[in-house]
């Protein structure tokens, strides 16, 4: 690992968390990713401008990935990457993100971002390129707190999509976090678990489900990958057991569960985005798994739906290293549109 590598791994790891939380209760989370979107596309060189700034209606802004963008090891994914910027920008894209998010939301995405440098020991002279280095910021349309722009950090297992329209967040999806490896079997991170509440909320309110409940919850084949470049997820109608079927100690495990994929973001949008759901009433949301239950090293999947939002999560595939099912992947998406679309 190349010291300028270690560096940015030590960085996210150690102590951003601190610095991208400023000054909270000065303004609204709209104001300040305006400012700082502002000073870090005014730091920008011509050559970075124009890898990193695009128009607001252009159809880059609804191009979101997840995967691995690259063709014979070389990147694909629109934005700027890390290893371009300076430092300066760099730590400006890592306030920017900040502002977007929670303070877990933040260190799970940061972690996230770490884990490149275990796959790339992991995989060792594979055909991918492992890097911390390798996220992409890319804005769209110009920062203000009069108009609307929006803005994407993105690469491999994390794309976070945000538009802004007179300094307010208006839209903070799709918002997609994946792990691989979701826990670390060997080495000095041994035991990490990026998303452990993606598991240990799901699992909890399975316990809480007598033998009717779980069949009309289970199904027998996983649910398929989650969607990427697209506006609108295309789930289809909600399947499994309704909300109206749970007690109230089987609704709060389900509110739970709902919490903790709001609360990546940050928490002016985490509220509101859990109030609209128990406006439209927990009654009308639908749990779904399968095939397996979260027994460790067993595939499953599982979705919670309701009439404006949809919770994916898949966990089907091998890590890195080949121990089964110990790769996440896991999304919260506007059922409406995302990106502040309704088509």
């Amino acid at each position: 690992m190349t010291p300028r590598r270690l560096m940015l791994s030590m960085l996210l790891l150690a102590g951003l968390a601190g610095t991208a939380f400023w000054a909270r209760e000065a303004e609204g989370p709209g104001l300040r990713m305006t400012t700082t979107a502002e000073k870090l596309l005014a730091s920008l060189k011509a050559e970075q401008k124009a890898k990193a700034n695009f128009d607001f209606d252009s159809k880059e802004r609804t191009s979101w990935y997840f995967t691995p963008q690259q063709k014979d090891r070389k990147a694909t994914r629109k934005g700027l990457p890390l290893e371009e910027m300076s430092k300066e920008q760099h730590e400006l894209t890592l306030e920017l993100v900040g502002t977007g998010l929670s303070e877990r939301g933040f260190k799970q995405a940061t972690t996230i971002v770490s884990l490149e440098s275990i796959l790339a020991e992991l995989e060792k002279k594979g055909t991918l390129v492992r890097s911390p280095e390798w996220y992409f910021l890319t804005l769209f349309g110009t920062p203000s707190k009069t108009g609307k722009w929006g803005w994407r950090f993105e690469g491999h297992h994390l794309s976070l999509n945000f538009t802004v329209e007179a300094g307010k967040i208006v839209s903070a999806t799709p918002t997609f976090f994946g792990a691989n490896p979701a826990e670390v079997k060997a080495g000095p991170r041994k035991g990490l678990r990026t998303l452990p509440g993606s598991i240990d909320k799901f699992k909890a309110l399975l316990t809480l489900l007598d033998a009717d409940q779980k069949k009309l919850a289970h199904q027998t084949k996983g649910f398929r990958e989650i969607e990427e470049a697209v506006v609108k997820p295309g789930v289809g109608k909600p399947t499994g057991l309704p909300g109206n079927k749970l007690d109230d100690k089987q609704k709060a495990a389900l509110l739970a569960l709902i919490e903790t994929y709001a609360e990546r973001v940050t928490d002016e949008v985490a509220r509101r985005q859990v109030a609209e759901v128990k406006k439209e009433g927990l009654d009308n949301v639908y749990f779904a798994y399968g095939p397996g239950d979260g027994t460790p090293g067993k595939p499953f999947t599982y979705r919670v739906q309701g009439s404006g939002f949809v919770i994916e999560f898949i966990n089907e595939q091998k890590d890195s290293a080949g121990n089964p099912a110990n790769h996440i992947h896991s999304a919260w998406r506007n059922l409406r549109g995302d990106f502040g679309l309704t088509p």
